[in-house]
């Protein structure tokens, strides 16, 4: 097989019975051992050196193919807990035990089984043909990523003492938008993100003796408006930032004050100072609260979850795109925006001290946009990642996304 670095290159059908087959069978972070065991099986018989177990579940696979640089292509292999409610007839029917031990559905709702089918491909294409293409491939098949845990996982596990440290990191994330098209942001690309488990301690009494108690409802009403004011006073007016109360529970019936609240917050941010400024005052305003209802035990906060800020590399990002764009077209490539999703591939690319190049990739039916780019109004009605209603419409978005990660990887990986 002799192929153009930019030529568009069909997709076996098989690979899309490999996306059929790992959408209905999708499994939580840190426990994707089935599909890392398909991951091995595809990269053995493409004859790239092999690891499993990396950062508990993840996979590598090395190809040399003569000097030069070398190119990091990453896919997330996670799914969500999430009951499907797609209609298709490859949809997950998976429920399974948490690491809490409840009882949830599971569901690809974010794609990730697009990602790891797409770099699949590529790994076949690249390997077939090494005559457009000169360095080392690291394929990274990285597990929790809805965790924001699993690339730490693997750089933990030795990823670059282990493997050839990479000149290049190279990633994309299936999107809302229409498929064909490819999006891209210089810069911060994607918020950090940080959720909070706030405890409030109070002194539980009967409802009809409130003054017997210290009550953690209301400490706990007060703080969540408080903590409204944090970006519309604490932030500045030219920062962008989200503070989130998701959740708020507090006792199980209506006549008993209980003993404690619990709030969980979610707090989104693009700038470190902003970030810690935010995080400091959600620990003043917690504190403050608990001591002006009289706590008996001071309040704890701990996170429960962190992504650092994605930043584009701009000169990175700007060389992919060019090769998407005599790819595709200009036309087919767009700026989003910085977004409020987050993401862990950041991780790979600080912790390897090499460039990132991230990118969206289209995989909604193009035929239900009318402009076709980011002021479409379909954007505001499609179903989005973590949907229950949520699943890529397979072609063109496999074939774009396999072709775009040889693309990207040709490009960095020039033959001499």
């Amino acid at each position: 097989m002799t192929s153009s670095v930019h030529e568009t290159i069909a997709v076996d059908l098989d690979l899309i019975d490999v996306y059929k087959d790992l959408h209905s069978h999708p499994e939580l972070g840190f426990h994707e051992d089935r599909t890392s065991k398909i991951v091995e099986k595809h990269l053995h018989a493409l004859g790239f050196d092999i690891t499993t177990g990396v950062g508990t579940t993840g996979v590598v696979g090395v190809l040399k193919n003569g000097a030069g640089p070398t190119a990091l292509l990453r896919a997330d292999m996670d799914a969500l807990p999430v009951r499907e409610e797609t209609g298709l007839d490859y949809a997950s029917t998976v429920t399974t035990t948490d690491d809490q031990g409840k009882s949830v559905p599971v569901s690809h709702a974010c794609g990730h089984d697009l990602h790891t089918t797409c770099l699949l491909g590529a790994a076949r294409i690249l390997s077939q043909d090494t005559t457009t293409w000169s360095g080392t491939l690291v394929l990274v098949f990285q597990p929790a990523e809805e965790l924001g845990a699993g690339a730490q996982a693997m750089v933990d596990d030795g990823l670059f003492e282990r493997f050839p440290k990479p000149d290049i990191v190279l990633g994309q994330h299936v999107s809302p938008l229409p498929a064909g098209t490819i999006a891209g942001h210089a810069g911060p690309s994607y918020a950090g993100s940080d959720s909070l488990r706030v405890r409030l301690v109070g002194k539980g009494a009967h409802g009809s003796m409130p003054e017997n108690s210290v009550d953690p409802v209301v400490m706990a009403a007060e703080t969540v408006l408080r903590l409204q004011t944090v970006i519309s006073r604490e932030v500045p007016s030219t920062a962008t930032a989200v503070l989130t109360v998701g959740s708020i529970h507090a006792g199980d019936a209506a006549n008993v004050i209980p003993g404690e609240a619990e709030l969980q917050l979610n707090i989104r941010s693009y700038d470190a100072g902003v970030r810690q400024r935010i995080l400091d005052s959600v620990d003043r305003i917690v504190q403050g609260e608990a001591a002006t209802a009289g706590a008996p035990t001071p309040p704890t906060i701990t996170e429960t979850e962190h992504f650092p800020i994605v930043v584009n590399d701009p000169a990175a990002l700007d060389k992919t795109l060019d090769a998407f764009a005599e790819w595709l077209g200009t036309n087919k490539i767009l700026d989003p925006g910085a977004g409020a999703g987050s993401e862990d591939v950041g991780i790979l690319a600080t912790s390897a001290s090499a460039p990132l190049s991230y990118w969206l990739l289209g995989g909604t039916d193009p035929s239900l946009f009318t402009t076709g780019d980011m002021t479409d109004p379909a954007l505001r009605t499609v179903p989005s990642n973590h949907s229950p209603h949520y699943a890529p419409v397979i072609e063109p978005t496999l074939t774009i996304g396999v072709n775009a990660l040889v693309v990207a990887a040709r490009t960095w990986l020039p033959t001499p």
